[in-house]
């Protein structure tokens, strides 16, 4: 799909569940008590909601992202790789401390912080430092994940 791999699409979709079902549960209707036992749901183990599975999986992945972009400039040397290390480290910073008084504005912060993400993404992959197939598969993730998000901050 796209010329990107099976591996990472695989991977990359596989990562896409936890947004969509927080997403669902945050977006009400049938699911909106799957996560509250009280209410004849499943307990989340993680998280009493939606909103909250949301924010704890966006927070963890953003971060995650951070490592990968870490590990994109480790692939050069001097300025480059000093202006590649700062540059990474960006997205789990912006996770840490974006935080809103609610989850929705949180969640809000944490969009940004993906669509941010894709920028810096950009940044890599026209330093040649990522897989030619990279800003395909993330342009389909990242679309995927700021619906999600999108979701649960204005639901």
């Amino acid at each position: 799909m796209f010329g990107i791999p099976r591996a990472p699409l695989i991977l990359g979709l596989a990562g896409l569940i936890p947004f969509g079902f927080g997403a669902l549960i945050a977006g009400g209707g049938f699911w909106a008590n799957m996560g509250d036992p009280n209410a004849g749901g499943y307990p989340l183990i993680i998280a009493k909601d939606g909103l909250d599975l949301l924010v704890l999986y966006a927070t963890i992945i953003l971060s995650f992202m951070s490592g990968v972009l870490w590990g994109f400039a480790t692939k050069t040397t001097g300025a480059a790789a000093t202006a590649g290390y700062i540059l990474s480290v960006i997205p789990a910073l912006w996770a840490f401390l974006m935080r809103g008084s609610q989850p929705a504005e949180t969640l809000t912060y944490l969009l940004i912080g993906f669509l941010g993400l894709l920028l810096l993404d950009l940044y890599f992959f026209r330093a040649g430092l990522t897989p030619p197939w990279w800003m395909r598969l993330r342009l389909l993730l990242t679309t995927i994940v700021v619906i999600c998000l999108a979701t649960g901050a204005f639901a």
